[in-house]
C-alpha cells in the first residue's frame, strides 16, 4: 500500500510572539481567563496574572457551585490581591472579551465559530505564556496513548539522576506554577495535548530540545471529525526544532489508524518532514529490533530495552563508550507491554540528557507508575481469595482498555465502559479475542453510557459475557462483591486482579477521568474494606 502525503486542514494561526513582551507588561492590563475550571490550569493563570498586577476576569460556563473548590482556593489565599479579581460564572459576557487587553484561553475551547474569542484583541494560553517567558530546555511529549506515563517516567528519571527538573502541561500541572523557578539549567518536561498544540499555531514559541510523539490512534474525533486535522496539530511539536535538537517517533506500522488516508506509519511521515536541512536528529522506537542504520530504541526478545545512538550523539555525552548499542532498560515494577514502551522512550531521553545506561536501568526499574494509569491502590480478601485493585481511569481510548486486559499476563476481572467520543469501540473486543491468542478476562462489568452501548454488540458478536450495564460505580462494585462472595472456590494462591479501564470518556457520570478514578478508588475502599 503506497503512502501518500495528504494536504492537512488549515488551522487558525495566531500572531508570532506573545502579547506581553516581558512579564512587567502584565501590570495594569485587563485580562480575561476563559475557563476557570477544576484541573488547575485556569486557577494557575489567575494566580500568575494577579501576582504580576493584572486586573483579572475569571469566566466559565460552569456555576459558582460547580467551581467551588477553585473559587475557594483563590479566595482563601491571603497572598492574593483578589480586589483585582472578578468572577463571571455560569455565563460569558461578550463585553468582557471586547474590553479585555488579552484573553487567556482554555485549550478545550474551539476557536472556530466562537464569538467570544473572535471579539478578543489578543489570545494567549498558560502554555504560550510559559514558553515565551521561560528559558528552560523543553522536553515535549504528545501522542494519543502513553503521554502522561512517558512524561512522568522522564521526570522521575531526571530527578533521580540529579537534574533540577519540572513537569507540567496536560498532566494537570500548569507550567505557570513553576515558571519563575526555571532557567537554562532546569529541564522542563511538558505533556501537550493536540488542543494545547493547536493554540500554538503561528506563535513560533515551541522549540523543544527533545520532542516525542507517542503512538497515534484515532482520538477526539468528536472534536476534530478528521484524523488529518488531529494529526496536523500533533506535528507542531517538531515544526520549529533545529539540527541541535532531537525528535523521537514510532517505527511500527499503524494499520487502519489513519481514517482511510493510506498512511501506514505516522512515524515515517513525521520523520520525512524532519529530514530537511536544519531539522532535528530523528530517533525511532519499536517493539522489535530496528534495522541497521536506524537510530533509536527497541525491545529485545527478553523485553530489555536496547538503544542505538550514533557516534556523533555519544560524543556529546559525558560518558565515553566504544560501542553505540547499549542496554538501557531491564526489569520494571509497572505492568504491561505498553508501559514498557513508555519507559523505553523515557530511557532514550535520559540517555540523550547524558545519564549513563547503567543508571537509567537502575532508576527506571524503581519507577512505580502514576495515578489513574494502571495504578495499584487497594488489596482485599473475599471468601479467602486476595484481590488487587487497579485504577486505569485515564484510559479514555478503546485501545488502552484492551491493553489493560492483557497487561498482567493472566485473566483479570475487567471493569469498563463510559461515554462515547466518536471513536470505533471495536478494539476492546478485538484486543480480548484477537486470533484466539489473547487473554480473555475472568469476568466483565460495564458502566452505562453511550460508549457502552457501542461496546455491547461487539461483545455479543464475540461471545464475551458481561454484567450490566450499571448506572453507577456503587451498583457495579456491589454486584461484583456479591459475585465474588458466591463464586466457586479455586486453588489460586496468587492474588487475582481487578482492573478498571473504561476506554471511554467520563462525561455525565463524572466531572472528568480523574474524578472518575478518585470516585472509583473511594468506592472500592468502602465496599471492599
Amino acid at each position: 500500500m503506497a503512502e501518500i502525503e495528504p494536504k492537512p486542514p488549515v488551522p487558525h494561526v495566531y500572531p508570532q510572539g506573545c502579547y506581553f513582551n516581558k512579564i512587567e507588561d502584565i501590570a495594569g492590563k485587563i485580562v480575561v481567563v476563559m475557563g476557570l475550571g477544576l484541573n488547575g490550569g485556569g486557577e494557575a493563570s489567575v494566580r500568575f496574572l494577579l501576582k504580576h498586577g493584572a486586573n483579572v476576569i475569571a469566566t466559565d460556563m460552569k456555576s459558582a457551585e460547580d467551581l467551588a473548590p477553585t473559587v475557594n482556593s483563590l479566595n482563601n489565599d491571603p497572598e492574593l490581591d483578589t480586589t483585582r479579581l472578578t468572577y463571571r460564572l455560569g455565563e460569558h459576557k461578550i463585553e468582557d472579551f471586547e474590553n479585555a487587553d488579552c484573553v487567556i484561553k482554555n485549550p478545550g475551547v474551539k476557536y472556530d465559530g466562537n464569538k467570544y474569542l473572535a471579539a478578543a484583541k489578543a489570545i494567549e494560553t498558560d502554555i504560550s505564556l510559559f514558553l515565551h517567558f521561560s528559558k528552560a530546555p523543553i522536553i515535549a511529549v504528545t501522542g494519543s496513548k502513553g503521554k502522561s506515563s512517558t512524561v512522568s517516567a522522564i521526570y522521575y528519571g531526571l530527578k533521580a539522576s540529579g537534574f533540577n527538573a519540572y513537569l507540567g502541561g496536560n498532566i494537570t500541572v500548569s507550567p505557570l506554577t513553576f515558571l519563575e523557578n526555571t532557567d537554562e539549567t532546569t529541564p522542563v518536561v511538558l505533556e501537550l495535548s493536540s488542543w494545547q498544540l493547536a493554540d500554538l499555531h503561528g506563535r513560533k514559541a515551541l522549540k523543544p530540545h527533545i520532542s516525542i510523539i507517542t503512538k497515534i490512534i484515532p482520538d477526539h474525533q468528536n472534536f476534530y471529525h478528521s484524523m488529518l486535522a488531529y494529526v496536523n496539530d500533533k506535528k507542531l511539536i517538531y515544526a520549529d526544532q533545529t539540527k541541535k535538537d532531537y525528535a523521537i517517533f514510532d517505527f511500527d506500522p499503524d494499520p487502519a489508524a489513519d481514517g482511510g488516508t493510506l498512511i501506514e506509519n505516522w512515524g515515517e511521515l513525521f520523520a520525512k518532514e524532519c529530514s530537511h536541512s536544519g531539522g532535528p536528529t530523528v530517533l525511532r522506537y519499536s517493539k522489535k529490533p530496528l534495522p541497521e542504520g536506524v537510530l533509536g530504541v527497541w525491545q529485545d526478545k527478553k523485553g530489555n530495552g536496547i538503544a542505538r545512538l550514533s557516534t556523533a550523539i555519544l560524543d556529546t555525552l559525558p560518558q565515553d563508550y566504544e560501542k553505540n548499542t547499549e542496554t538501557v532498560l531491564k526489569d520494571l515494577i509497572v505492568p504491561g507491554k505498553h508501559m514498557r514502551l513508555n519507559c523505553l522512550n523515557a530511557a532514550l531521553v535520559l540517555r540523550i540528557m547524558g545519564v549513563s545506561p547503567e543508571r537509567i536501568v537502575e532508576v527506571l526499574g524503581k519507577w512505580s507508575g502514576i495515578e489513574h494509569r494502571l495504578e495499584f491502590f487497594h488489596e482485599a480478601k473475599v471468601s479467602g481469595t486476595t484481590y488487587r485493585f487497579y485504577n486505569d481511569s485515564a484510559a479514555t481510548v478503546p485501545e488502552a482498555a484492551a491493553e489493560a486486559t492483557q497487561a498482567f499476563g493472566k485473566p483479570v476481572v475487567f471493569l469498563s465502559g463510559g461515554t462515547d467520543k466518536g471513536l470505533d469501540l471495536s478494539p476492546v473486543a478485538k484486543g480480548i479475542c484477537e486470533n484466539g491468542k489473547n487473554i480473555v478476562p475472568k469476568s466483565v462489568y460495564l458502566l452505562a453510557g453511550t460508549a457502552t452501548d457501542k461496546l455491547i454488540p461487539d461483545f455479543d458478536s464475540n461471545k464475551i459475557a458481561y454484567n450490566g450495564p450499571f448506572n453507577s460505580v456503587d451498583e457495579m462494585l456491589t454486584k461484583l462483591k456479591e459475585d465474588l462472595e458466591t463464586a466457586s472456590k479455586t486453588d489460586d494462591k496468587e492474588p487475582q486482579i481487578v482492573v478498571f479501564s473504561p476506554g471511554a470518556t467520563s462525561f455525565g457520570m463524572f466531572k472528568n477521568e480523574f474524578d472518575r478514578g478518585n470516585q472509583f478508588k473511594d468506592k472500592v475502599k468502602k465496599i471492599f474494606n
